[in-house]
């Protein structure tokens, strides 16, 4: 039998699941989830030039959060965008 490869965030997702870390929510609990998860949909490219030292310095902060520096910039600008 071929044994099925998961991705780091589905295995963490089984383990989760198995230790009994997710709940149950009501419909209008689960509306209002899935609503804030489409409002962060990534639906469209920007690219820019920014200063070399610039980028190394958003790229090491998020590195201490340890988080894609892209999602760091996207984050950043949906910050001061709201």
């Amino acid at each position: 039998m071929r044994q099925i490869r998961l991705t780091r965030q589905e295995k963490a997702m089984e383990d989760a699941l198995v230790k009994g870390e997710y709940v149950n929510v009501g419909k209008e609990e689960f509306q209002r989830i899935a609503e804030a998860v489409a409002a962060h949909k990534k639906d469209a490219i920007l690219h820019i030039r920014v200063n070399s030292q610039d980028l190394n310095s958003i790229k090491a902060k998020a590195q201490k959060l340890g988080i894609k520096y892209q999602t760091f910039i996207s984050e950043i600008l949906h910050h001061v965008a709201m």
